[in-house]
Protein backbone atom coordinates (compact mmCIF):
# COMPACT_ATOMS: atom_id res chain seq x y z
CA UNK A 1 0.00 0.00 0.00
CA UNK A 2 1.50 3.67 -0.50
CA UNK A 3 2.15 5.58 2.36
CA UNK A 4 -0.67 8.28 3.22
CA UNK A 5 0.19 11.14 5.57
CA UNK A 6 -1.40 13.05 8.09
CA UNK A 7 -1.56 15.71 10.71
CA UNK A 8 1.26 14.19 12.59
CA UNK A 9 3.28 14.14 9.72
CA UNK A 10 2.95 17.68 8.92
CA UNK A 11 5.19 20.67 10.28
CA UNK A 12 2.64 23.75 10.36
CA UNK A 13 5.35 25.66 11.35
CA UNK A 14 7.32 25.87 7.78
CA UNK A 15 4.12 27.22 5.84
CA UNK A 16 3.38 29.64 8.78
CA UNK A 17 6.98 31.20 7.91
CA UNK A 18 6.52 31.70 4.57
CA UNK A 19 4.54 34.60 2.86
CA UNK A 20 2.49 32.90 0.12
CA UNK A 21 0.93 34.43 -2.66
CA UNK A 22 -2.04 32.35 -4.38
CA UNK A 23 -2.59 33.26 -8.08
CA UNK A 24 -6.01 33.13 -9.41
CA UNK A 25 -9.01 33.29 -7.31
CA UNK A 26 -11.47 30.62 -9.03
CA UNK A 27 -12.73 27.77 -7.36
CA UNK A 28 -9.81 26.18 -6.23
CA UNK A 29 -7.82 29.83 -5.58
CA UNK A 30 -10.69 30.92 -2.97
CA UNK A 31 -10.45 27.73 -1.18
CA UNK A 32 -6.26 27.48 -0.75
CA UNK A 33 -6.45 31.27 0.27
CA UNK A 34 -8.82 31.27 2.62
CA UNK A 35 -7.78 28.18 4.24
CA UNK A 36 -4.07 29.33 4.41
CA UNK A 37 -5.53 32.51 5.91
CA UNK A 38 -7.41 30.80 8.69
CA UNK A 39 -4.31 28.28 9.27
CA UNK A 40 -2.45 31.50 10.18
CA UNK A 41 -1.10 31.74 7.22
CA UNK A 42 0.36 34.85 5.37
CA UNK A 43 -1.16 34.96 2.56
CA UNK A 44 -1.92 37.22 -0.36
CA UNK A 45 -3.81 36.96 -3.74
CA UNK A 46 -2.53 37.62 -7.05
CA UNK A 47 -4.92 38.48 -9.53
CA UNK A 48 -4.62 40.38 -13.56
CA UNK A 49 -5.81 44.13 -13.61
CA UNK A 50 -9.84 44.42 -13.68
CA UNK A 51 -10.19 40.94 -12.62
CA UNK A 52 -14.25 39.93 -11.61
CA UNK A 53 -12.53 38.03 -8.49
CA UNK A 54 -11.06 41.14 -6.61
CA UNK A 55 -14.01 42.33 -5.03
CA UNK A 56 -14.63 38.80 -4.27
CA UNK A 57 -11.33 38.39 -2.33
CA UNK A 58 -11.49 41.21 -0.73
CA UNK A 59 -15.22 40.97 0.74
CA UNK A 60 -13.67 37.72 2.28
CA UNK A 61 -11.05 39.53 3.94
CA UNK A 62 -8.19 38.67 1.84
CA UNK A 63 -5.02 41.24 0.29
CA UNK A 64 -5.39 41.44 -2.81
CA UNK A 65 -2.50 42.84 -5.44
CA UNK A 66 -1.66 42.23 -9.01
CA UNK A 67 -0.04 39.12 -10.16
CA UNK A 68 3.42 40.66 -10.49
CA UNK A 69 3.07 42.63 -6.88
CA UNK A 70 2.43 39.29 -4.96
CA UNK A 71 5.12 37.41 -7.13
CA UNK A 72 7.53 40.00 -5.67
CA UNK A 73 6.39 39.92 -2.17
CA UNK A 74 6.09 36.28 -1.75
CA UNK A 75 8.75 33.71 -0.97
CA UNK A 76 5.88 30.67 -2.21
CA UNK A 77 3.60 31.36 -5.09
CA UNK A 78 1.06 28.72 -5.76
CA UNK A 79 -0.29 29.20 -9.38
CA UNK A 80 -3.68 28.31 -9.58
CA UNK A 81 -4.57 29.78 -13.27
CA UNK A 82 -5.76 28.01 -16.03
CA UNK A 83 -3.09 25.36 -17.33
CA UNK A 84 -3.26 27.56 -20.74
CA UNK A 85 -2.57 31.13 -18.75
CA UNK A 86 0.21 29.62 -16.50
CA UNK A 87 3.13 29.86 -19.07
CA UNK A 88 2.56 33.70 -20.28
CA UNK A 89 1.74 34.98 -16.58
CA UNK A 90 4.95 32.92 -15.32
CA UNK A 91 7.32 34.52 -17.93
CA UNK A 92 6.24 37.75 -17.84
CA UNK A 93 5.44 38.58 -13.97
CA UNK A 94 6.45 35.91 -12.08
CA UNK A 95 9.89 34.97 -13.36
CA UNK A 96 11.49 38.14 -13.39
CA UNK A 97 10.98 38.16 -9.29
CA UNK A 98 12.11 34.80 -8.32
CA UNK A 99 15.32 34.66 -5.69
CA UNK A 100 17.48 31.55 -4.39
CA UNK A 101 15.50 29.62 -2.15
CA UNK A 102 12.08 30.71 -3.21
CA UNK A 103 9.25 27.92 -4.24
CA UNK A 104 6.68 27.88 -7.05
CA UNK A 105 3.53 25.32 -6.07
CA UNK A 106 1.25 24.07 -8.52
CA UNK A 107 -2.46 22.27 -8.23
CA UNK A 108 -1.91 20.50 -11.51
CA UNK A 109 1.18 18.98 -13.34
CA UNK A 110 0.84 20.02 -16.76
CA UNK A 111 3.09 23.06 -17.44
CA UNK A 112 6.02 21.41 -16.10
CA UNK A 113 5.50 17.86 -17.23
CA UNK A 114 5.24 19.11 -20.68
CA UNK A 115 8.04 21.71 -20.18
CA UNK A 116 5.96 25.31 -20.75
CA UNK A 117 7.61 26.13 -17.42
CA UNK A 118 10.88 25.36 -16.35
CA UNK A 119 11.94 27.50 -13.17
CA UNK A 120 15.35 28.39 -12.31
CA UNK A 121 17.57 25.87 -10.19
CA UNK A 122 17.72 27.35 -6.84
CA UNK A 123 14.22 26.98 -6.63
CA UNK A 124 11.77 24.39 -4.97
CA UNK A 125 9.38 22.83 -7.29
CA UNK A 126 6.56 21.08 -6.08
CA UNK A 127 2.74 20.26 -6.62
CA UNK A 128 -0.33 20.05 -3.90
CA UNK A 129 -3.32 18.74 -5.98
CA UNK A 130 -6.97 18.31 -4.03
CA UNK A 131 -8.43 15.43 -5.39
CA UNK A 132 -11.95 17.68 -5.75
CA UNK A 133 -13.98 20.44 -6.47
CA UNK A 134 -12.72 23.99 -4.56
CA UNK A 135 -16.10 24.59 -2.89
CA UNK A 136 -15.38 21.00 -1.20
CA UNK A 137 -11.63 22.04 -0.22
CA UNK A 138 -12.98 25.15 1.62
CA UNK A 139 -16.64 23.58 2.47
CA UNK A 140 -14.60 20.44 4.34
CA UNK A 141 -12.36 22.66 6.32
CA UNK A 142 -14.46 25.07 7.63
CA UNK A 143 -16.28 22.06 8.86
CA UNK A 144 -13.03 20.39 10.83
CA UNK A 145 -12.64 18.19 7.46
CA UNK A 146 -10.70 18.50 4.65
CA UNK A 147 -10.00 16.62 0.94
CA UNK A 148 -7.40 14.21 0.00
CA UNK A 149 -4.85 15.83 -2.06
CA UNK A 150 -1.47 14.58 -3.68
CA UNK A 151 1.80 15.88 -3.54
CA UNK A 152 4.63 16.15 -5.40
CA UNK A 153 8.20 17.45 -5.84
CA UNK A 154 9.79 18.32 -9.43
CA UNK A 155 12.74 19.92 -8.02
CA UNK A 156 14.06 19.68 -4.49
CA UNK A 157 16.97 22.75 -4.64
CA UNK A 158 16.50 23.43 -0.57
CA UNK A 159 16.13 19.80 0.82
CA UNK A 160 12.94 20.54 2.42
CA UNK A 161 10.73 20.72 -0.45
CA UNK A 162 8.85 17.47 0.48
CA UNK A 163 8.33 18.72 3.71
CA UNK A 164 7.06 22.43 2.58
CA UNK A 165 4.56 20.77 0.10
CA UNK A 166 3.07 18.18 3.28
CA UNK A 167 2.88 21.82 5.27
CA UNK A 168 1.17 23.66 2.89
CA UNK A 169 -1.64 20.59 2.35
CA UNK A 170 -1.88 20.14 6.34
CA UNK A 171 -2.99 24.47 6.17
CA UNK A 172 -5.48 23.67 3.33
CA UNK A 173 -7.19 20.96 5.24
CA UNK A 174 -5.53 17.92 3.26
CA UNK A 175 -3.62 15.80 6.06
CA UNK A 176 -7.10 15.51 8.16
CA UNK A 177 -8.12 13.00 4.90
CA UNK A 178 -5.04 11.93 4.03
CA UNK A 179 -2.11 12.95 1.63
CA UNK A 180 -0.52 10.20 -1.40
CA UNK A 181 3.23 10.68 -2.88
CA UNK A 182 3.03 11.05 -6.47
CA UNK A 183 5.14 12.72 -9.51
CA UNK A 184 4.14 15.41 -11.98
CA UNK A 185 4.48 12.84 -14.26
CA UNK A 186 1.97 10.15 -12.66
CA UNK A 187 -0.49 12.93 -11.64
CA UNK A 188 -0.52 14.77 -15.46
CA UNK A 189 -0.61 11.28 -17.49
CA UNK A 190 -3.21 9.63 -15.02
CA UNK A 191 -5.29 13.26 -14.83
CA UNK A 192 -5.41 13.41 -18.37
CA UNK A 193 -6.44 10.20 -19.07
CA UNK A 194 -9.09 9.86 -16.52
CA UNK A 195 -10.57 13.09 -17.82
CA UNK A 196 -10.41 12.07 -21.27
CA UNK A 197 -11.12 8.69 -20.96
CA UNK A 198 -13.94 7.90 -18.10
CA UNK A 199 -14.26 11.37 -16.04
CA UNK A 200 -14.97 13.83 -18.69
CA UNK A 201 -15.36 11.95 -22.58
CA UNK A 202 -15.65 8.80 -21.95
CA UNK A 203 -18.78 9.14 -19.60
CA UNK A 204 -20.27 12.12 -21.73
CA UNK A 205 -19.97 10.53 -25.23
CA UNK A 206 -21.25 7.05 -23.79
CA UNK A 207 -24.41 9.31 -22.58
CA UNK A 208 -24.94 10.43 -25.42
CA UNK A 209 -24.64 7.85 -27.32
CA UNK A 210 -27.14 5.96 -25.00
CA UNK A 211 -29.71 8.67 -25.52
CA UNK A 212 -29.64 9.25 -28.88
CA UNK A 213 -30.23 4.99 -29.29
CA UNK A 214 -32.59 5.19 -27.68
CA UNK A 215 -34.84 8.45 -29.44
CA UNK A 216 -33.89 7.27 -32.30
CA UNK A 217 -35.63 3.87 -31.71
CA UNK A 218 -38.95 5.96 -31.14
CA UNK A 219 -38.38 6.43 -27.63
CA UNK A 220 -39.55 9.66 -25.52
CA UNK A 221 -36.49 11.66 -24.95
CA UNK A 222 -37.44 12.45 -21.74
CA UNK A 223 -37.37 8.87 -20.84
CA UNK A 224 -34.03 8.21 -22.67
CA UNK A 225 -33.08 11.30 -20.28
CA UNK A 226 -33.73 10.15 -17.44
CA UNK A 227 -32.32 6.62 -18.25
CA UNK A 228 -28.87 7.91 -19.28
CA UNK A 229 -28.18 10.70 -17.65
CA UNK A 230 -30.45 11.61 -14.74
CA UNK A 231 -29.90 8.15 -13.04
CA UNK A 232 -26.69 8.36 -13.43
CA UNK A 233 -25.81 10.18 -9.86
CA UNK A 234 -27.42 7.30 -8.43
CA UNK A 235 -25.06 4.99 -9.55
CA UNK A 236 -21.96 7.16 -9.01
CA UNK A 237 -22.64 8.01 -5.83
CA UNK A 238 -23.16 4.58 -4.96
CA UNK A 239 -19.91 3.49 -6.45
CA UNK A 240 -18.28 6.52 -4.80
CA UNK A 241 -19.37 5.08 -1.55
CA UNK A 242 -19.28 1.61 -1.58
CA UNK A 243 -16.93 0.78 -4.76
CA UNK A 244 -18.23 -0.88 -7.70
CA UNK A 245 -19.16 -4.38 -5.96
CA UNK A 246 -21.00 -1.99 -3.51
CA UNK A 247 -23.26 -0.89 -6.38
CA UNK A 248 -23.90 -3.95 -7.60
CA UNK A 249 -25.11 -5.80 -4.39
CA UNK A 250 -27.78 -2.29 -4.19
CA UNK A 251 -29.13 -2.72 -7.06
CA UNK A 252 -31.74 -5.25 -8.57
CA UNK A 253 -30.15 -8.82 -10.04
CA UNK A 254 -31.66 -8.07 -13.42
CA UNK A 255 -29.75 -4.72 -13.21
CA UNK A 256 -26.38 -6.43 -11.92
CA UNK A 257 -27.16 -9.84 -14.72
CA UNK A 258 -27.21 -6.83 -17.50
CA UNK A 259 -24.15 -4.84 -16.16
CA UNK A 260 -22.24 -8.71 -15.95
CA UNK A 261 -22.97 -9.44 -19.72
CA UNK A 262 -23.54 -6.48 -21.69
CA UNK A 263 -20.94 -3.92 -20.04
CA UNK A 264 -17.93 -5.50 -21.55
CA UNK A 265 -19.33 -6.29 -24.72
CA UNK A 266 -20.07 -2.05 -24.58
CA UNK A 267 -16.65 -1.29 -23.36
CA UNK A 268 -14.81 -4.33 -25.58
CA UNK A 269 -11.17 -4.78 -26.71
CA UNK A 270 -11.75 -2.00 -29.55
CA UNK A 271 -12.77 0.63 -26.89
CA UNK A 272 -9.50 -0.55 -25.03
CA UNK A 273 -6.63 -0.42 -27.75
CA UNK A 274 -8.46 3.18 -28.40
CA UNK A 275 -7.82 3.97 -23.96
CA UNK A 276 -4.05 2.45 -24.72
CA UNK A 277 -3.67 5.03 -27.53
CA UNK A 278 -5.26 7.75 -25.82
CA UNK A 279 -2.81 7.18 -22.87
CA UNK A 280 -0.18 6.99 -25.60
CA UNK A 281 -0.85 10.26 -26.74
CA UNK A 282 -0.71 12.12 -23.04
CA UNK A 283 2.49 10.12 -22.54
CA UNK A 284 4.27 11.29 -25.97
CA UNK A 285 3.36 14.87 -25.13
CA UNK A 286 1.24 14.84 -28.41
CA UNK A 287 -1.94 15.76 -26.62
CA UNK A 288 -0.14 18.39 -24.72
CA UNK A 289 1.13 19.81 -28.45
CA UNK A 290 -1.93 19.68 -29.71
CA UNK A 291 -3.71 21.94 -26.83
CA UNK A 292 -1.13 24.21 -26.71
CA UNK A 293 -1.54 24.67 -30.79
CA UNK A 294 -4.94 25.03 -30.54
CA UNK A 295 -4.75 27.76 -27.95
CA UNK A 296 -2.28 29.50 -30.22
CA UNK A 297 -4.24 29.18 -33.33
CA UNK A 298 -7.28 31.13 -31.50
CA UNK A 299 -9.41 28.06 -30.15
CA UNK A 300 -11.56 27.81 -33.46
CA UNK A 301 -11.65 24.25 -33.60
CA UNK A 302 -12.64 23.90 -29.46
CA UNK A 303 -14.85 26.73 -29.87
CA UNK A 304 -16.57 24.70 -32.55
CA UNK A 305 -17.19 21.39 -30.59
CA UNK A 306 -18.19 23.34 -27.79
CA UNK A 307 -21.10 25.02 -29.38
CA UNK A 308 -21.77 21.24 -31.24
CA UNK A 309 -22.00 19.72 -27.57
CA UNK A 310 -24.35 22.06 -26.68
CA UNK A 311 -26.60 21.82 -29.46
CA UNK A 312 -27.04 18.20 -28.72
CA UNK A 313 -30.82 17.30 -28.08
CA UNK A 314 -29.66 16.24 -24.54
CA UNK A 315 -29.26 19.48 -23.47
CA UNK A 316 -32.62 21.03 -24.34
CA UNK A 317 -34.67 18.07 -22.84
CA UNK A 318 -32.33 18.09 -20.05
CA UNK A 319 -33.12 21.69 -19.38
CA UNK A 320 -36.50 21.38 -19.63
CA UNK A 321 -37.06 18.39 -17.06
CA UNK A 322 -34.24 20.08 -14.57
CA UNK A 323 -36.72 23.25 -14.79
CA UNK A 324 -39.14 20.92 -13.26
CA UNK A 325 -37.20 20.00 -10.32
CA UNK A 326 -36.41 22.52 -8.05
CA UNK A 327 -33.72 20.37 -5.52
CA UNK A 328 -31.45 20.43 -8.50
CA UNK A 329 -31.40 24.46 -9.02
CA UNK A 330 -31.52 24.31 -5.08
CA UNK A 331 -28.06 22.35 -4.90
CA UNK A 332 -26.53 24.01 -7.28
CA UNK A 333 -27.13 27.58 -5.60
CA UNK A 334 -26.06 25.69 -2.02
CA UNK A 335 -22.81 25.18 -4.49
CA UNK A 336 -22.26 29.03 -5.73
CA UNK A 337 -22.73 30.25 -2.39
CA UNK A 338 -19.67 27.82 -0.73
CA UNK A 339 -17.77 29.05 -3.86
CA UNK A 340 -18.36 32.60 -4.21
CA UNK A 341 -19.00 31.92 -7.43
Amino acid sequence: MAKLYYEKDADAALIQGRKVAVLGYGSQGHAHALNLAESGVDVRVGLRDGSSSRRKAEEAGLRVLSTAEAAAEADLIMILLPDTEQKAVYDAEIAPHLREGDAIFFAHGFNIRFGQIAPPAGVDVAMVAPKGPGHLVRRTYTEGGGVPSLVAVAQDASGKAHDLALSYAHAIGATRAGVLDTTFEEETETDLFGEQVVLCGGLTALVQAGFDTLVDAGYQPESAYFECLHELKLIVDLMYEQGIAGMRFSISDTAEYGDLTRGPRVIDDHVRATMRTVLDEIRSGAFAEEWIAENRAGRGRFEELRRAGAAHPIEKIGEELRGMMPFIAAGRQRVQDVSGG
